[in-house]
């Protein structure tokens, strides 16, 4: 194995790039990102690691503004991704100039993904340690999420996971997505699939909502806001228990 993972452009003899898959491994150690789609709205919820006291928290951002109507984020290698995001953020304003038109949200994934897999293939290179959520609008209104990975790999999802425990926050996704109250809240059901891994608080969790343009456009919950609906999400679970222990409760 060792005499295959020196060098990106090397099959091992089982089909395997590994420095490839060794940038997977990165970003599953990376913090967890979730992203949302509903009818009329966009979710991205991200794990916020702890910052330093004297530390300013908005330099520390996981959710990243591409154009007017689309937003990334990114579960990896921090580093890496600000040089995708400023290469996706050029790539739509020369879009805009030559077209006219804004860029469509599978098109600046296609080319996200494109340049992650040109990264995979060249020699005196590395791979980008990160996967993207791509979310956005096109121009008839329609709500788009995407994710990439590594290898160049995309592909559109309605709710997905990524980073460190993403497994078991798509697995709560996939057994409440398509629930009506869940569908009529993306946003609840982010935040509760999040907290399904990330310990209880606000200082904890990054939230954004994205709307159409011309309905507001991109908002970032404040930790109030996101600490009302922590706060609500463990009320009902509360609430939960209570019925499920007078259920188990044996009849007078």
């Amino acid at each position: 194995m060792s005499r295959y993972d020196r060098a990106i452009t090397v099959f091992s003899p089982n089909g395997h790039l590994f420095q490839v898959e060794y940038a997977l491994e990165a970003v599953k150690m990376g913090t967890t990102a979730v992203g949302v789609r509903g009818a009329d709205v966009l979710v991205l919820a991200v794990e916020r690691k702890s910052t330093a006291k004297l530390q300013e928290v908005r330099t520390v951002r996981k959710i990243v503004k591409l154009d007017d109507h689309i937003v990334a984020a990114f579960a990896g290698l921090t580093a890496d991704a600000r040089v995708l995001t400023n290469k996706a953020r050029i790539e739509s304003q020369s879009y805009r100039l030559t077209v006219e038109d804004p860029v469509t949200v599978e098109y600046i994934t296609k080319y996200i993904a494109q340049v992650q897999q040109k990264y995979t293939q060249s020699g005196g290179v590395r791979p980008f340690g990160i996967s993207m959520l791509v979310v956005g609008y096109d121009v008839d209104g329609t709500p788009r999420l995407f994710q990439t990975e590594p290898s160049g790999m995309y592909a559109e999802w309605k709710a997905t996971a990524m980073g460190r425990n993403s497994k078991t926050v798509r697995e709560y996704l996939e057994k409440n997505y398509g629930d009506d109250k869940h569908t009529a809240d993306p946003l609840v059901l982010a935040v509760k699939s999040l907290m399904e891994v990330v310990e209880s608080g606000s200082r904890n969790v990054e939230v954004a909502i994205l709307r159409r343009p011309a309905e507001g456009g991109l908002k970032f919950l404040s930790e109030e806001e996101v600490d009302e609906i922590i706060k609500r999400i463990e009320k009902e679970k509360e609430e939960e228990e209570e019925l499920k222990q007078k259920g188990k409760a044996p009849a007078k």
